[in-house]
């Protein structure tokens, strides 16, 4: 009989931002393949908290292979990927001319001008989160287990700018919409903070974690962190439209919570390696990316807005293969070393 290899156990860090979280499930469809890879702990926010959702209790429900049926189920529920009807005049089409024909369109146009002059509050009665239609059907039994990996999803309080991070029992429906609320598309959230009593409005995650990294620090999960980046850290052309401007507005300001742990994590290493701080005081964190910046840089706000199945479904391709490049490439550095140089990335 042949050797058993031992698991390399992760935590991940899934990044929000919209339907370009297809890249994330690709991610996570090829990591569930491999044997050789346990996932420990997940930490989500917005589309990567309903991937992290999603990949639990299907995971709870049937292994490996139930939660990648869990996560083809979710997507296609987002963007009726499966619907071939919806795809085959799109077939061939550059995901960035589909996202540049979505942009320029009058009736995206239309809609972005009215988002900004109309608060979600003004729909009264009529007003339905889209989501939550979809987040209603996930089974928090599961989700909220004590087995399977920890999952812990991200929202930032209205009131006091805080974050707001939610685990175990208090993971609701609410929780995954609030953590992707985005403010000018839906109205806030309210959740009963258990310390006060008292209900808090909760939005996006992004604006304080995204995802939060420090919730992975904690007793029993590995020290590698394997973050699965769906915002480009750097975009080469210049934004000139008003929705370009506010799409690099949003990205950099989502980003900018994640940098602040990368760089904290980075200081610390640095006074472990120069013997500022003894071995042991503090953990040494590994920190590895998956991501695909060309790809990102070639879509749009449009796309993370209006999913479409050709885009979906390149997405989940796109997010396969960076998954395949990090197995071949940066998995044997797991429970060594960082695959990402930190040092360069702030210099």
């Amino acid at each position: 009989m042949g050797r058993r290899v031992t698991a390399r156990r992760i935590n991940l860090a899934l990044q929000g931002g919209g339907a370009h979280g297809a890249f994330t499930w690709g991610v996570l469809d090829r990591l569930l393949e491999e044997d050789s890879i346990e996932i420990a702990g997940m930490s989500g926010t917005s589309a990567g908290a309903l991937n992290g959702a999603a990949l639990k209790s299907g995971m709870l429900a049937g292994g490996r292979e139930g939660a990648r049926e869990n996560l083809d189920w979710l997507w296609g529920q987002v963007g009726a990927v499966e619907d071939s009807r919806m795809t085959a005049w799109m077939q061939g089409i550059d995901p960035s001319v589909i996202a540049q024909s979505i942009e320029y369109s009058v009736p995206f146009s239309l809609a972005d001008t009215w988002s900004r002059m109309v608060s979600p509050y003004s729909y009264g009665p009529f007003y339905r989160n889209p989501l939550q239609s979809i987040v209603d059907k996930f089974n928090f039994d599961r989700v909220c287990a004590d087995a399977g990996p920890r999952l812990f999803i991200c929202a930032t309080s209205v009131r006091t700018g805080k974050i707001r991070v939610f685990s175990g029992e208090d993971i609701s429906t609410d929780a995954i919409l609030a953590s992707a609320c985005l403010p000018t598309m839906f109205q806030a959230v309210e959740i009963e903070d258990p310390k006060t009593g008292r209900l808090e409005a909760y939005w996006d995650g992004g604006y304080t974690g995204n995802p939060a990294l420090f919730p992975l620090f904690g007793k029993g999960l590995p020290a590698d962190i394997v973050i699965v980046n769906i915002n480009p850290l750097e975009r080469e052309k210049r934004p000139i439209t008003p929705q370009q401007i506010q799409n690099r507005i949003n990205e950099i300001s989502f980003n900018s919570s994640l940098f602040r742990e990368l760089r904290a994590i980075s200081f610390v290493q640095r006074l472990l390696d120069t013997g500022q701080l003894k071995p042991g005081s503090m953990a040494r964190i590994h920190v590895h990316l998956i991501a695909d910046d060309a790809l990102m840089n070639d879509l749009s706000v449009a796309t993370k807005l209006v999913p479409t199945a050709p885009v979906l479904k390149r997405l989940k391709e796109a997010g396969r293969e960076a998954a395949e490049l990090f197995i071949e490439r940066d998995a044997p550095n797991l429970g060594q070393d960082s695959s990402v140089d930190l040092r360069a990335m702030f210099e």
